[in-house]
């Protein structure tokens, strides 16, 4: 008799088929098709300029060789991060500094801390789809509360207090959100802050693109790792502010009621898994600094990307961007038509071009489609002029 193997956890569904753009995909590159693929968001892969010395160096310490674990993290890189907030003219003592291998980490650590099986996490949409993972991982449901869009984003505060129960036991802010680049406004957050702190709910401010505004606006908060209004988790690292996915290293920072405590408990949680290596933590202060000129390359690059959108999808396209603030993504609003699983598979299969599907971030309605403005600038422009001729052909041949 053949064994069957073991049962698997019933936190997710299983499921390995690839998805009709995954496998037109597969299939256009087996044939060596020149794709032009404007989902890109790995920055090492995006022909960035890096200062290669600088990064080498800040890792060649033989301090490394040593293994002194501290759950929290290195003080000397707890300090890193309080001056990379200094700069940004946020005061945050790494004392309330907790380091994790990566953001995803972190969210695994708050949600073992703040929640209970079958507990509630409330999370925006639309946003990266990520947090139906972390949440299943944890046992944890999520509820989602919408963002809503009239020529700029707001969260609909109705909806979100209807979306909580009992059960909730925390409320994420992306911000700036991904895919829209909305960042979280003052009068967002005081309305808000009142609200979870009137509950008991911590808020979990993902952070990673808040250095990537397009431009300044006194109405806007960038961090909230510096605000005591409310229970908050400040999540950020070396992944997105650096383009650094590779080191492996982000944070959180506690800040308000009951944060001393908490911090005791993320301790705990992480000095379970100690998962942040000695040489990314030596090295962190110089590569935050080392990696500025990074940074304002994909500030650069964003702003160029975005720009050639707009002009392409001008006043007499078919097409038009989404007001965006700030990230690597645009959203560009396509005419409904078609769907947006028609029309992602039309653009790749018929114009080599590879975007996103609005549905992939939970769009309440379509058709929309995402593109990342990491994108080399030549592919970019290449293919939103594929996207824009496209459309009209499609639109054209329908009407006639």
């Amino acid at each position: 008799m053949s064994a069957s193997g073991p049962t698997f956890s019933s936190r997710f569904h299983w499921d390995s088929q690839p998805n009709p753009l995954t496998t037109l995909l597969r299939e256009k590159r087996a044939a060596n098709t020149r794709v032009l693929d404007l989902t890109e968001s790995n920055p090492t892969h995006a022909g960035l300029n890096y200062p290669q010395d600088d990064i080498l160096s800040a890792l060649a310490d033989s301090r490394a060789l040593r293994y002194d674990p501290d759950p929290r993290g290195m003080l000397s890189a707890r300090e890193a991060v309080s001056r990379y907030y200094a700069r940004r003219g946020a005061a945050v003592d790494a004392a309330r500094v907790i380091l994790t291998a990566s953001t995803s980490e972190a969210y695994a650590h708050l949600f073992k801390l703040l929640t209970n099986p079958g507990d509630e996490v409330l999370v925006p949409r639309p946003s990266y789809p990520l947090f139906e993972y972390l949440a299943a991982m944890e046992s944890v449901a999520v509820r989602q509360y919408p963002l809503r869009y009239d020529g700029a984003w707001h969260i609909d505060f109705d909806a979100l207090e209807k979306a909580a129960s009992d059960r909730t036991r925390a409320i994420a802010i992306v911000n700036p959100n991904n895919p829209t680049g909305s960042f979280l406004k003052r009068d967002e957050w005081t309305r808000l802050s009142a609200w979870a702190a009137s509950r008991n709910i911590a808020v979990l401010s993902d952070e990673v693109f808040s250095d990537f505004a397009f431009l300044p606006d006194p109405a806007r908060i960038s961090t909230l790792a510096d605000t005591a209004d409310a229970s908050v988790f400040a999540m950020s690292g070396l992944s997105k502010i650096a383009g650094l996915p590779q080191m492996k290293l982000g944070w959180i920072v506690a800040h308000g009621p009951g944060h001393a405590e908490a911090l005791d408990g993320l301790e705990w949680i992480a000095d379970t898994f100690l998962s942040v290596a000695t040489p990314v933590q030596l090295a962190l202060d110089r590569l935050l600094i080392a990696t500025e000129t990074v940074r304002e390359q994909i500030r650069q690059r964003a702003t160029h990307n975005l720009a050639t959108a707009r002009t392409t999808f001008g006043p007499t396209s078919s097409c038009r961007i989404l007001n965006t603030e700030g990230g690597w993504y645009a959203v560009v609003q396509i005419p409904s038509t078609r769907s947006e699983e028609e029309w992602t598979l039309g653009l790749l299969r018929d114009a080599d071009v590879l975007v996103q599907p609005g549905f992939f971030y939970d769009f309440e309605a379509e058709a929309y489609v995402v593109v990342s403005l990491l994108t080399e600038p030549a592919i970019y422009q290449e293919g939103i002029r594929r996207i824009s001729e496209y459309v009209e052909t499609i639109i054209e041949t329908a009407v006639s």
